[in-house]
């Protein structure tokens, strides 16, 4: 027993909690007040026909009192934090997939409910409520997909229970390309061999599919017939990469400012890397340009969670492989982090004295606020703020904001 907590128009549903005078009114967010592209549309907004993606000035033509919002990524992160806690009172079996979205496994919990389904189903959904004060969408069948795909069926505010002996039934007129994880280039694929429902996936082998794509291929075999044998991912893995990114005005090519959103990236990685008691040795750097991306991965001299030796990477890198080509898009990653080692490299000076500093910076920026203590050329960084990344969790290496 599996269910999807799926949250209505989130962003824009907690603008109109904050903001009494705005419900009930077409809602956009943007990645700040100079901010192009909608984020998400409240309810009211895709009624005028307004969506996910949309440019501003579209949106106003379609409705003359449409509202733009900055995002508030802190808040939305809070209130998601404050949701997935409260859920933990229902099952301690949880998957948080994103942001506005987690899976609960119930299959333990049956007996001790000992209430219908959609009795725990609504229990879930006062959940939500009390500790958020917002609506949300549930869905529930006997696997990860389904649940999924259920919890799509109405809203906002829906409640969608798919019994496991009915999944197949109810799934075959359902296009494959609207279960989760198969894309449209997957739904090509599929297409050739003559597969465009979960209905007509049983007229291929799952061969077919394992031979092209592994066992994500014997996954999808079993999705479209609701055996998906996924189960729930409730530890979070320790990062492999730990990156930023930031979009730049277009064409960029003046020196000082690429370095600048350069500085800001390297900033974050290694501010994120200190937090976390890791270090790396092998950073990647990369510009996006209108020719494509410029990148190479640069060591230092001894594994790091300083931005100095960062920063002049970045400046080596900029030296050496940027001919002054417009830049769109800054990148910075860290590609080996691993834990602080306790006994110190033998020839690595000592940076004790450093190693204070950055930890009042640090400090200070956690009481006041990211960057209220930072280099003078990053007083003028981009004004856009952070935004969640897609891996966002509430605690642990997944809990940041990016760029």
């Amino acid at each position: 027993m599996i269910a999807l907590v799926d949250m209505n128009s989130y962003f824009a549903s907690i603008e109109q909690l904050d903001r009494p005078e705005w419900r009930g009114r077409p809602l956009g967010v943007t990645n700040g007040r100079t901010g192009t592209c909608i984020i998400t549309a409240s309810y009211e907004a895709r009624a005028c026909g307004i969506r996910t993606g949309m440019r501003v000035r579209e949106a106003r033509a379609l409705a003359p009192d449409f509202i733009q919002v900055p995002a508030r990524p802190y808040r939305y992160a809070q209130v998601s934090s404050s949701i997935m806690a409260a859920l933990e009172s229902i099952t301690p079996d949880i998957e948080i997939f994103s942001v506005d979205e987690a899976f609960l496994d119930l299959t333990a919990c049956q007996k001790l409910y000992r209430c219908p389904v959609e009795v725990v189903a609504r229990k879930i959904k006062h959940c939500v409520f009390e500790a958020s004060g917002l609506l949300c969408s549930v869905g529930v069948s006997g696997d990860k997909t389904t649940a999924k795909w259920a919890a799509k069926q109405q809203k906002p505010n829906g409640l969608t229970i798919v019994e496991p002996w009915r999944v197949a039934e109810r799934l075959a007129p359902v296009p494959v390309t609207e279960l989760c994880g198969i894309s449209t280039g997957i739904g090509r694929f599929l297409a050739q061999h003559g597969v465009y429902l979960c209905g007509d996936m049983k007229q291929i082998p799952i061969s077919v599919l394992a031979g092209r794509f592994g066992n994500l291929g014997r996954r999808i075999w079993l999705m479209a017939q609701g055996l998906d044998p996924e189960p729930l991912h409730r530890e979070v893995k320790a990062p492999k990469t730990i990156g930023h990114g930031k979009v730049m005005p277009p064409d960029t090519r003046d020196r000082q400012e690429v370095d600048r959103y350069l500085m800001h990236m390297c900033e974050k990685v290694a501010t994120r890397l200190r937090r976390h008691q890791l270090q790396a040795g092998v950073f990647s750097i990369g510009l996006n340009t209108r020719r494509g991306w410029v990148a190479r991965k640069l060591k230092t001299v001894h594994p790091t969670a300083d931005s100095d030796p960062l920063i002049a990477l970045a400046r080596f890198f900029l030296e050496n492989w940027w001919d002054g080509v417009g830049v769109h898009q800054v990148h910075v990653a860290a590609l080996d982090p691993h834990p602080q080692a306790c006994q110190g490299e033998l020839f690595a000076p000592d940076h004790a004295r450093r190693d204070r500093v950055l930890a009042v910076m640090d400090a200070v920026n956690q009481r006041y606020g990211e960057f209220a203590l930072c280099r003078a050329p990053l007083v003028k960084r981009s004004d856009m703020p952070n935004v969640i990344a897609p891996s966002w969790k509430p605690a642990g290496y997944r809990n940041t904001l990016e760029p």
